[in-house]
């Protein structure tokens, strides 16, 4: 997790932006345009919808990317929204990956994958590549634990060869969460503090000079006590904090998750930030997408710079 702190240090700011692009959230100038775009420029394509989408999204994101970069470490492009689209969207993401590191930001894949064997040790290909090229672009990757260690000792291997990391799910921010990860085991705890414990001692072996080691944990902003419990728990063991903003969580709630010096842990917002344009009366489907493009970038510069800033205050 060196780097990623490092880039939190350089930064002064603990928050992540989630590139996770939709056709709700890309203004409609600019889908409609490259949905134009793609039927007069390309030829034979059984997927042109796809495609034109994919483009859309991969200008959405170079927009915001470049007006926050120089406020954020960070951003977390959600797999699942560019493999909607196919081929076209796996391009995308892994375009928006290069695209966010080429401008010096720690990219963390969100992919959560978990699986045994042979496969858990393809899917960590995410992190060292393919035959020494890197493929995906990522610094970190979302992994499921409920395989147990044989879902993540190829991805613990993986990140100590590639020098990256990982973030395992422990207590997620989903309200339905607690019908698994919250049942009482036979010693009175919990399924998330056992999964928790679990992850601090896959990482004991990787812990590096600012002492967190390359297994973090992802800890949702929507259980700030237990959050708060976790951190005592896991002294070793960075968080990853989803749900800040449009499911609930503030810096107040997430201030518990951090360390005494103020690390520990970096939040992730994503609709309220990239989706900060469609509160803007300024926007109209009327505007042309250059227009538009360029509200979307001016808002979510603006909401970055006020989650760092509310972080900021919550952590003094």
């Amino acid at each position: 997790m060196d780097r990623l702190i490092e880039a939190i240090e350089d930064k002064q700011n603990p928050s992540v932006v989630g590139l996770d692009p939709t056709d709700k959230l890309v203004p409609a100038p600019v889908m409609d345009a490259y949905a134009v775009e793609a039927e007069e420029q390309v030829e034979s394509d059984d997927n042109l919808a796809a495609t034109a989408a994919a483009a859309a999204y991969f200008e959405f994101n170079r927009a915001i990317i470049d007006a926050v970069y120089d406020i954020v470490p960070a951003v977390k492009p959600q797999i699942a929204m560019y493999e909607a689209l196919g081929p076209a969207g796996i391009d995308c993401y892994t375009m928006t990956c290069e695209y966010a590191q080429s401008r010096g930001l720690y990219v963390i894949g969100d992919v959560k994958r978990g699986d045994i064997g042979s496969t858990a040790a393809a899917y960590a290909h995410h992190l060292t590549g393919f035959q020494g090229d890197d493929v995906w672009f990522e610094d970190a990757v979302t992994v499921n634990p409920y395989l147990g260690s044989d879902g993540i000792e190829p991805f613990m291997e993986a990140a100590g060869q590639a020098d990256r990391d990982m973030f395992i799910l422990v207590r997620t921010s989903n309200p339905s969460s607690s019908q698994i990860q919250e049942l009482e085991l036979a010693d009175g705890g919990r399924v998330y503090e056992h999964v928790a414990d679990l992850v601090e001692d896959w990482g004991k072996d990787s812990i590096g000079r600012f002492g967190y080691s390359r297994a973090g944990a992802v800890v949702g902003a929507t259980h700030p006590k237990e959050g708060a419990a976790l951190r005592e728990r896991m002294p070793h063991t960075f968080f990853l904090v989803p749900g800040y903003g449009a499911q609930g969580g503030t810096a107040q709630s997430v201030a518990g998750m951090f360390d005494h010096n103020g690390s520990g842990a970096i939040v992730n917002s994503s609709r309220g930030i990239i989706g900060a344009w469609r509160n803007d009366e300024q926007y109209s489907d009327s505007l042309e997408p250059e227009s538009a493009l360029e509200l979307v970038a001016a808002n979510a510069r603006a909401a970055a710079a006020d989650m760092r800033d509310q972080l900021r205050v919550a952590l003094a």
